[in-house]
């Protein structure tokens, strides 16, 4: 579905990418990762048909800078850095919509379940927003539309872990829909999305291999934390996770997502000489009425 042949972009005198050779199937979910300045953000605006570039880029057979309207109508984009645009909320989910030819109650939908009260917003300026509400925007506007790839760079950066449970969950909905690239300077962040790895190391390929994608996008795992003793720095860590204290026994219990599983773990290994005992067990999927 999507080629790159001998992709090479430069900026002045610096090649950022370097003569990049990929396909993309339908049905691949790709973590494209690499350290900061790897080349990522650039081989994606190639792809959206933003930079001019040596070699080609072909998305269903067709340049994404001669034919940008079809090709972007087919692409859902979460960009790392917001735009600072200065319309409105709501005009933006109109302008959005219409462009697509989508509809704007299936993007007020997704925002909302990722924790956005539209009503509250929609006449404030998207410039003005903070970061996770512009996050949580453009997340719906991409997801609210009929696509055949997503594009998201960095997509859970800015999400409470109760958004970022919902947006893998949304993810999960579309595995069999559409093709995916998850663009990410740690793997950890993207490996339970995944099926294919693609890393990029000074603007070459380094490494593209298939993993294992057993793990449900939309686990959800049952935690129960206990410590040796009271820690108000720890109660302030785990808070955004919404985790209920039994502040006599000094023990938390609550949810976390599959695919956010070592991230919760990277943030206990902080007090591991406080922790006296942990549970992960997966959560029965609940079922809808």
């Amino acid at each position: 579905m999507i080629r790159f042949e001998n992709l090479k972009k430069s900026f002045r005198r610096t090649e950022v990418l370097k003569g990049l050779d990929l396909s993309i199937a339908p049905g691949d979910r790709i973590a494209l990762v690499g350290s900061n300045g790897a080349g990522k953000t650039t081989m994606i605006r190639c792809l959206l048909g933003e930079y001019t570039c040596e070699g080609t880029v072909t998305v269903k057979g067709l340049d994404p800078r001669a034919h940008r309207t079809e090709v972007l109508g087919r692409i859902g984009f979460v960009p790392q850095l917001p735009p600072p645009l200065k319309l409105g909320v709501g005009q933006l989910i109109d302008f959005a919509a219409e462009l697509c030819g989508s509809d704007p109650g299936r993007m007020v939908a997704i925002a909302g379940k990722l924790g956005l009260d539209l009503d509250e917003i929609r006449r404030r300026p998207f410039v003005k927003l903070s970061g996770g509400e512009k996050q949580k925007l453009l997340i719906g506007i991409a997801l609210g539309r009929d696509t055949d790839l997503l594009v998201m760079d960095e997509p859970a950066a800015n999400l409470d872990p109760v958004a970022r449970q919902v947006f893998f969950g949304l993810l999960a909905e579309r595995r069999e829909q559409v093709s995916m690239i998850i663009s990410s300077h740690r793997l950890d962040e993207v490996a339970s999305l995944v099926n294919r790895v693609v890393e990029l190391d000074r603007g070459r390929i380094v490494l593209d291999d298939h993993v294992d994608d057993r793990l449900d996008m939309a686990s959800v795992l049952d935690c129960t934390v206990t410590l040796a003793s009271p820690s108000a720095a720890f109660a302030n860590a785990i808070e955004p996770w919404q985790f209920k204290a039994d502040v006599a026994e000094c023990r938390w219990r609550g949810r976390v997502a599959g695919p956010d599983r070592l991230r919760f773990l990277g943030m206990l290994s902080r007090y591991a000489a406080l922790l006296q005992g942990l549970e992960m067990m997966e959560a029965e999927h609940e079922t809808s009425a």
